[in-house]
Order: C-alpha cells, then sequence, then structure tokens
C-alpha cells in the first residue's frame, strides 16, 4: 500500500508504485513516474516527467529537476540537487522573461545503484554509474564511472567502491567484489 502524507502536494497526473512513502511536504509534479518501494523524504522536490526507478531512497529537501531519471536503488541524501538548465538566465537578451520556448531541458541519468551525499549538486547532463559513490558536498560536473568514488568541488575520483561501498584499488576490483557481494546476498 503506497502511503502519502496528508501534507504533500501529489499531482493526480503523477503515477506511483505500489508499497512508495510520501512524506511531509513533498511536491510531485504531473508526469512524475516514482516506482515501487521507495521513499520520498519531507520538503522534497519531484518535478514534471522526473523517472525515478523501484527501491529509490530520496532524502529530506532534495530537488529532482525535469530531465532527470532515476534507475533502481539509487540513494539520494539530504539537501541534493540536480540542475537542467546549462545557460540558466531569468530574461532574454531583450529583456523579455523567458518561456519554456526559450531553452532546453538537459537530461540526467543516475545509474543502478549509484548513492548521493548531502548536499551534492550534479550539473544537468551528465550520467552517474552504477554503483557509484558521490561524497558529500561533492559538485558533478562530468560523467562519473561505474564504482566510481568522487569528491570535491569540482568533483574527481579518488578511488572504486563495491556495491556494498568497500573500498578497491581498481575499478575491476571493485566489480569483482560486487559480483561476490551480490552472489554472497
Amino acid at each position: 500500500m503506497t502511503t502519502i502524507h496528508p501534507t504533500a502536494d501529489v499531482s493526480s497526473a503523477a503515477i506511483i508504485g505500489d508499497k512508495t512513502r510520501i512524506w511531509a511536504h513533498v511536491q510531485i509534479r504531473e508526469g512524475a513516474r516514482i516506482g515501487a518501494n521507495c521513499i520520498i523524504g519531507r520538503n522534497s522536490y519531484v518535478d514534471s516527467h522526473v523517472h525515478i526507478g523501484d527501491n529509490v531512497k530520496i532524502q529530506n529537501n532534495a530537488s529532482l529537476y525535469h530531465g532527470l531519471t532515476v534507475e533502481d536503488g539509487v540513494f539520494i541524501g539530504p539537501h541534493v540537487v540536480f540542475t537542467n538548465d546549462k545557460l540558466p538566465r531569468a530574461i532574454n537578451a531583450d529583456g523579455s522573461l523567458k518561456s519554456a520556448a526559450d531553452w532546453q531541458v538537459g537530461q540526467t541519468r543516475l545509474c543502478y545503484g549509484a548513492a548521493l551525499g548531502a548536499h551534492s549538486v550534479v550539473v544537468t547532463g551528465v550520467t552517474i554509474g552504477r554503483w557509484a559513490m558521490i561524497g558529500s558536498g561533492t559538485t558533478v560536473t562530468k560523467d562519473v564511472p561505474d564504482h566510481a568514488l568522487v569528491v570535491g568541488n569540482p568533483g574527481r575520483i579518488i578511488g572504486w567502491v563495491s556495491a556494498n561501498g568497500v573500498r578497491c584499488a581498481t575499478q575491476a576490483e571493485a566489480q569483482a567484489l560486487t559480483e561476490q557481494e551480490i552472489t554472497a546476498g
């Protein structure tokens, strides 16, 4: 059974999967698709047409904007922000207010099992790979490979991690350990 807190504002044109829990003051816009067994934390914002897979945890105050695709099993920490405009301006050169026709929505993808620490910022147009881990406060400005451990501003790879978050010397080692972790259950 899906649970939606009475203070949440969930569009009737959004699709919410079974056993998903939506907490206080969350806003979910029209056309958003949220999978089964997800948790959407207090004060989070899910923009129109954002796609979220199954078993995703979104912590409090996260902002997920149009153009974002989140695959299954992703963790999004508190106060994480995803941008969707490479050239943000409120007005055009002639001073007129920009409209939907005056910009192009950027596309961002979070792959299976990725994790983003608190206060991360993800600039539009990047893909964060399977089981990648983004440290708290990191600004992600370019694609992140599978199993990469990324920190800093701008984010840079400092190592590799398995599905269980174990540090590894190489990406290949992280992939092999992940296979063992999956097999062990």
